[in-house]
């Protein structure tokens, strides 16, 4: 029962944030410079025409009704008609594009951790050596390296000199597609994971209950791996669940440079467009995304942390 509660407060506490940040950038839209009415017709259209494409949009409504009619389509319309597509609704140009976006974050996170965690443990069981230097190096310019160099630079590499793999584009489908923009993604979020890993295990190896753990006899790999490893996964899975989170808004730069179709550009293009209802369909689903996630690293806390789970 208690944990029952825990989550209803929880999905309450969502649905407050994601209406809350829903409203803020309907505000922040509307007070954006220039007439969206100006961007979807052309120089040649006439006064009528004008009047009769606002009319179509609501725009010729105080700002006030214009909230009520978000907050209605919010509820119950898939968030309005898009300006650009009206024979679409904006929630379904978000899905259009939604499971591009989540398979590239998964895939990225995927990449990330298998990278993260073995660095990591490796640099933690030997502290100060010059494995745990280089580890620490390499991390660091993992991080360093913005996606908008690394992307190019695994194109030339893979594409150009080795030709293993297609280039980017829309030929460039399935598994194979796949492979640089996640490296490409995950190459900076392992630096992040990998120097928190570092950290976050140096000061669970010199807790007393891994010294009861090497007194018993336990071999090294399962102190690491059963015992530290486990205690140091809370911080982990925060920063883990913060990028994820972040991917599934959408990665502008590498979409663009892999020529992806995706949340984050299609966010962009629709505020080029004052596409209004699929730029806030856009945050709606981020904002989705991000209680969603932080639910799911709830319940993975309570299952790695007993401390956790019996306070729950």
């Amino acid at each position: 029962m208690r944990w029952l509660g825990f989550f209803a407060r929880r999905m309450v506490s969502g649905l407050g944030t994601v209406f809350a940040v829903a409203s803020l950038c309907f505000f922040a839209l509307h007070a954006l410079p220039g007439d969206p009415v100006d961007v979807l017709l052309d120089e040649t259209a006439s006064g009528a025409e004008r009047a009769q494409l606002r009319g179509a949009l609501r725009l010729d409504q105080p700002l006030v009704a214009q909230y009520v009619g978000f907050v209605t389509d919010l509820v119950a319309r898939g968030m309005g008609r898009s300006f650009v597509h009206p024979e679409r609704t904006a929630l379904a140009e978000v899905w259009r594009v939604w499971p591009s976006t989540a398979v590239l974050a998964v895939a990225a996170m995927g990449v990330a951790w298998a990278v993260a965690i073995p660095l990591a443990v490796l640099a933690a069981r030997r502290p100060g050596s010059r494995t745990d230097a280089a580890v620490g190096v390499s991390s660091l310019v993992a991080m360093a390296l913005p996606s908008v160099w690394t992307g190019p630079l695994l194109v030339l590499l893979f594409c150009v000199i080795l030709r293993v793999l297609p280039f980017p584009g829309p030929d460039a489908a399935g598994p194979s597609g796949l492979v640089l923009p996640a490296l490409t993604l995950g190459a900076s979020m392992a630096g992040i994971l990998t120097r928190m890993g570092r950290s976050a295990l140096r000061e669970v190896l010199r807790e007393p209950y891994i010294a009861a753990a090497r007194a018993k006899g336990l071999s090294e790999p399962v102190v690491l791996v059963a015992h530290a490893l486990r205690s140091a996964m809370v911080p982990l899975m925060t920063v883990g669940g913060a990028q994820l989170s972040a991917l599934l808004g959408g990665a502008v730069v590498t979409e663009k440079v892999f020529e992806r179709r995706g949340l984050g550009s299609l966010f962009l293009e629709s505020l080029l467009r004052r596409d209004v209802p699929v730029a806030l369909a856009c945050v709606v689903a981020v904002a989705c995304t991000v209680v969603l996630v932080q639910l799911m690293l709830d319940v993975a806390y309570a299952w790695v942390d007993p401390r956790i789970r019996s306070a729950g």
